[in-house]
């Protein structure tokens, strides 16, 4: 059987096929908390990715810190007006006896116009109470107001590094990551970490500010209660150091159980139609039940562990209102301290109930964000296995850098290298190309499935591809299921890596082109259609940054569509539906031809294009794509002879192998595996007249 062509093909042998470097599974397609996982990083090193955000508004955090130490001065004062009031109505000479000893210039400054028994100073420090109350309120509204919305912009910078990120990553990173996985990332995940950036920072700076001014003026009060206060300290910080870590590891667990649940869900959602028509709604909801009981589970255990923190907590904090209740006591009536000094002293220890709690709160807070931060870098950190030479990507914090733009409304995005448009004529060679799937089996954890079986086996699934398509010639392919077509159509639009000079565009290797100029050239319809939720004007538009009114109607008339979509109701402004689900399969095939068309591209690939179309239709759009496949190198793809009859060269595929390859005429002659698919479906219309 010959396999020579009138298509010279190259001489030289090709690099063999290195695979590229696979980071490790973002989660597993079963349950990623139940399969071994290595050793994770925790805290701080998880957290230092958000460093870069922060320091493009280092102006609002100084502002908002600013404010909140200056919160902490004004609140540290109230209880000192407490203490004045209380001083004045026993009738105490000297307000704050203790602390007016030891700094009487000072007190003297703060505590004017003291008089005791006097309804003037009682007056006065009743309205400094208030007084003080107002401006911490004020202050702790402008830092809500700072910190938190800060907190808001850098989600904003994120979400969008995220998104750009998975744009960018190639189809084998999507073969081993579930979709519902990474929703779950760049959803729950991300709203953990805008905690850690919101409230984790702002509780933390309160709590210290409060907990060094309240611990300093306590000191000066009573240092022998306050000796009694702090006994308490070593046992908290353990308590802390202790479930934080717990906290930490329970976390990671659950959020690996809620993705998995969301990819369950997901999965379920997109596939109801399938799920009905099996009637396999009780199947599912049995099997979508054993991730819930899990995501429960792993709940009750984080929620067992904090039950257990905050109680510690409290008693230690009882306890320590009990000692100072006792030994305070006991002080006042012996007249070693002044009740004043002594219910100021109490009410600094009641500023402190809230850091102690806000600690656990805190811990909490920043393990949660860790944890989730950590799966959030696995995405931020992934590097495409398709490297493009002639661009790269910028994250939102890194513009900042550059421009010196503090907008929150700047975005990462691919930043080419070359802004002048390059000139593909077509020309497609391939060298000696042998393919495998780099994602084998022992890269996908659980019981995921690839769209191919040879992903999962690792066997080649293209062997020695010789072919030379000259620019605006037209090659079609036509082979049985799983032969390598899809593959073959895939590399040209460099979907999958090919070996090193096994691919050349153009006399050029195709890893030398920018991939932005390699995929504006080209105009691709997989035999997956997939369309957008939107109109079905903005789908087929989709690609061309500003289509004209003229070239989407004669891109809808050239696939044969332009007719139906003139009856429907709102005609090119109609709403597809998720995924095309309002139109017919034939329908979302020819939508997805036109956005193709649409494009205007130098290479034309139709990967069973028109699979789900009559053969009335079909030969109505290959009248209309004459014309335009005269102009471009168009790879047609197919089952149907009727459809690759005319190209300028067919070869058939069998195994991964070029086994036939000639014109209509010359494979007929051949009698081989094309000829009897023609012969079949010559019966088959026979069959459909009589």
């Amino acid at each position: 059987m010959s396999t020579k062509s009138h298509f010279p093909a190259g001489a030289k042998k090709g690099e063999p096929a290195k695979k590229p470097h696979s980071p490790a599974p973002a989660g597993a397609v079963n349950s990623p908390a139940d399969r071994p996982q290595s050793k994770p990083v925790r805290g701080w090193r998880q957290l230092q990715k958000l460093l870069p955000y922060m320091a493009r508004c280092k102006g609002q955090v100084a502002i908002g810190l600013v404010i909140l130490a200056a919160m902490g001065i004004v609140g540290s004062l109230q209880p000192l007006a407490f203490g004045v009031i209380l001083d004045c109505l026993s009738g105490n000479a000297q307000p704050l006896g203790r602390l007016s000893r030891m700094s009487p210039r000072l007190i003297h400054r703060l505590i004017p116009a003291y008089q005791p028994s006097s309804g003037r100073t009682l007056v006065i420090y009743c309205l400094a109470a208030l007084a003080i109350v107002a401006v911490k309120g004020v202050f702790s509204f402008w830092s809500r107001w700072i910190l938190i919305g800060l907190s808001r912009d850098i989600e904003y910078d994120l979400r969008n590094d995220l998104l750009d990120r998975l744009l960018l990553m190639e189809p084998e990173f999507y073969v081993r990551n579930r979709t519902g996985e990474l929703m779950s990332r760049a959803t729950n995940d991300l709203n953990q970490v805008r905690m850690v950036l919101g409230p984790g920072i702002m509780y933390s700076a309160t709590t210290l500010v409060t907990m060094l001014l309240a611990v300093l003026l306590m000191v000066r009060l009573s240092p022998t209660l306050s000796f009694w206060v702090l006994i308490p300290v070593p046992i908290v910080a353990a308590i802390v150091w202790y479930f934080g870590r717990v906290i930490h590891s329970l976390y990671e667990t659950i959020q690996a159980a809620l993705a998995t649940l969301s990819a369950k869900a997901q999965e379920n959602l997109a596939g109801v139609r399938v799920i009905r028509a099996y009637a396999q709604e009780e199947a599912e909801i049995h099997g979508f039940d054993a991730p819930n009981r899990d995501y429960v589970t792993r709940n009750l255990k984080l929620i067992a562990a904090w039950s257990m923190f905050m109680p510690a907590l409290t008693a230690l904090i009882g306890l320590t209102f009990v000692l100072v209740l006792w030994f305070g006591g006991r002080q006042v009536i012996a007249g070693q301290i002044s009740l004043g000094e002594f219910v100021a002293f109490y009410a600094y220890m009641v500023q402190l109930v809230f850091p102690m709690i806000a600690l656990g709160f805190v811990t909490n807070i920043f393990q949660r964000g860790a944890a989730s931060m950590g799966r959030l870098n696995y995405i931020l950190e992934a590097q495409p296995a398709i490297y493009d030479a002639g661009a790269h990507l910028a994250t939102s914090a890194d513009r900042h850098k550059i421009d010196g733009n503090d907008s929150s409304a700047s975005t990462t995005r691919v930043t080419t290298a070359s802004d002048g448009e390059t000139n593909i004529r077509g020309e497609i060679e391939f060298r000696h190309l042998d393919f495998t799937y780099p994602t084998t089996r022992t890269d996908l954890p659980g019981n995921g499935s690839s769209n191919n079986a040879h992903a999962q086996t690792g066997t080649p699934v293209l062997y020695d591809i010789n072919l030379h398509i000259p620019a605006g010639s037209t090659l079609a392919i036509v082979g049985p299921t799983g032969s390598g077509k899809s593959t073959l159509a895939a590399l040209v639009a460099r979907l999958w890596e090919a070996p090193p000079g096994a691919l050349l565009i153009d006399g050029k290797s195709i890893r030398d082109w920018p991939l932005i100029h390699l995929r504006r050239a080209i105009g691709f319809v997989p035999q997956d259609t997939y369309l957008f939720s939107e109109t079905v004007r903005e789908n087929i538009a989709f690609g061309v940054e500003s289509a004209e009114e003229t070239a989407i109607l004669q891109a809808a008339e050239t696939a044969s569509i332009a007719g139906e979509i003139a009856e429907f109701p709102a005609r090119y402004e109609t709403m597809v539906g998720e995924r095309g689900i309002t139109l017919s399969g034939g329908q979302k095939q020819r939508a997805a031809l036109a956005r193709a068309v649409v494009r205007n591209p130098r290479i034309l690939i139709l990967d069973d294009a028109l699979s789900s179309v009559d053969t009335d239709t079909e030969e109505r759009i290959l009248r209309g794509l004459k014309e335009m496949m005269k102009q471009r190198t168009t790879i047609l793809i197919s089952h149907r002879v009727s459809t690759v009859r005319h190209s300028d060269l067919i070869i058939v595929l069998r195994e991964g192998r070029i086994v036939e390859r000639g014109t209509h005429d010359e494979l007929l002659a051949l009698g081989g595996y094309y000829e009897d698919l023609y012969q079949k479906q010559l019966l088959e219309e026979e069959l459909e007249r009589a």
